[in-house]
């Protein structure tokens, strides 16, 4: 199952494939490089995340089940679980900020695809056609326009309902 963010990138990644111009491949290719490394990175992290749990558990099994536990314990041992838990989770931190790293350049390319996409069907199209729209502040509940027809329903259920019809 994809994200919304999958997607909307599979869209205009489906969108550039229209424009034959190697800047479209090309920012096909980086787009889809860049999902592959992010997807990598997100792996790396919750691997990292287990180690880091692991470790976790590591410190706490000896705490709770021997007695003496700082004085009892292997310090060789407790030196590993303490060196791989401290590693794992500055890994941790570094493949979640270059997980951030790659959102963002993933970002930045889906934008450049978003201009290249309306550069092609504006190419292709011509200028959007753009309707002015009415300042709605003017207008208040109930105010009425030129457009407006008030239709007035009997029904057997209800006594009278009130609809607002547009003239075509």
């Amino acid at each position: 199952m994809m994200s919304e963010h999958q997607t909307q990138t599979e869209f205009l990644k489906h969108c550039l494939r229209y424009d034959e111009s190697v800047a479209c491949q090309k920012l096909e290719q980086e787009i889809g490089q860049i999902q592959r490394d992010e997807c990598c990175v997100w792996h790396a992290v919750w691997l990292m995340a287990i180690l880091t749990a692991l470790a976790a558990a590591g410190f706490v099994y000896p705490a709770i089940l021997l007695k003496n536990f700082p004085y009892s314990a292997p310090h060789f041992i407790m030196n590993l679980i303490f060196a791989l838990g401290v590693g794992s989770l500055i890994s941790l931190l570094a493949f979640v900020g270059l997980g951030v790293v790659y959102r963002i350049r993933l970002d930045q390319r889906r934008e450049k695809c978003r201009q290249l996409i309306a550069r092609f069907l504006e190419s292709r199209l011509g200028k959007p056609v753009t309707t002015p729209l009415r300042n709605m502040r003017d207008h208040h509940v109930g105010e009425e326009d030129e457009r407006t027809v008030r239709v007035a329903n009997k029904t057997k259920d209800s006594p009278v309902k009130i609809e607002s019809a547009a003239k075509g």
